[in-house]
């Protein structure tokens, strides 16, 4: 990384229980939650590095609001009834905030001083103050990881890259219930040479971090 380490962030996303744990909300979809749960380890080398770097953390959780104001019916209606955003589900109510579901895994908890950003969308820029907390800590640089690789940290690099932004995706501390389409998102945020930023391993990065 060329930048100072003071306009760096490490942006964690939507390492949540439902998604990732075994009884929840992606699981009850039929996805196979290990694939998820790969991404893990990595994250929480990412994370214990730009601890001991000083670096900004952030964590996105992905969630409505309990009266469902903010959840578009389209949104709804892509789940099966019965596991639909709002109904009841394995670890209370589905992409609920405060649910247990909606809540991190307890290996990447965030410390007091590391904002929690709640978006109701898969971008982590959409209806939420991200932008003008990265801007008032001035960063330029943003750290991605966490899943799943082909919805929200994509379409999250999509919107950081439009904001002008250098993002720099960590391709094993990311995840999808769909490898082939792991593969394919990293592919596009670096073709036409680093159309949305570029990728790298969380060995890369840790071992910068360590250097500096």
């Amino acid at each position: 990384m060329s930048t100072t380490l003071d306009k760096v962030v490490l942006l964690i996303i939507d390492m949540q229980r439902d998604f990732l744990e075994t009884g929840g909300f992606g699981e009850a979809l039929g996805n196979d939650v290990d694939l998820l749960s790969s991404a893990i380890p990595n994250c929480e080398k990412l994370l214990s590095a730009a601890r001991a770097n000083q670096i900004l953390v952030v964590h996105t959780r992905e969630g409505h609001l309990p009266d469902l104001s903010d959840l578009p019916e389209t949104k709804r209606l892509k789940s099966p009834p019965g596991l639909q955003i709002g109904d009841p589900g394995p670890m209370g109510r589905i992409l609920i905030r405060d649910e247990p579901g909606h809540a991190l895994i307890d290996q990447l908890a965030p410390k007091a001083d590391e904002r929690v950003i709640d978006k109701p969308g898969k971008g982590a820029f959409y209806n939420t103050a991200l932008q003008e907390i990265l801007r008032s800590h001035s960063i330029t640089t943003i750290i991605f990881s966490g899943v799943t690789t082909e919805v929200c940290v994509s379409s999250t690099v999509r919107e950081a890259a439009d904001r002008g932004f250098e993002c720099i995706v960590v391709e094993d501390a990311c995840a999808s219930y769909l490898p082939a389409l792991h593969e394919a998102a990293l592919q596009m945020i670096t073709a036409q040479g680093g159309i949305f930023g570029q990728v790298i391993s969380t060995h890369s990065i840790v071992s910068a971090l360590k250097r500096r």
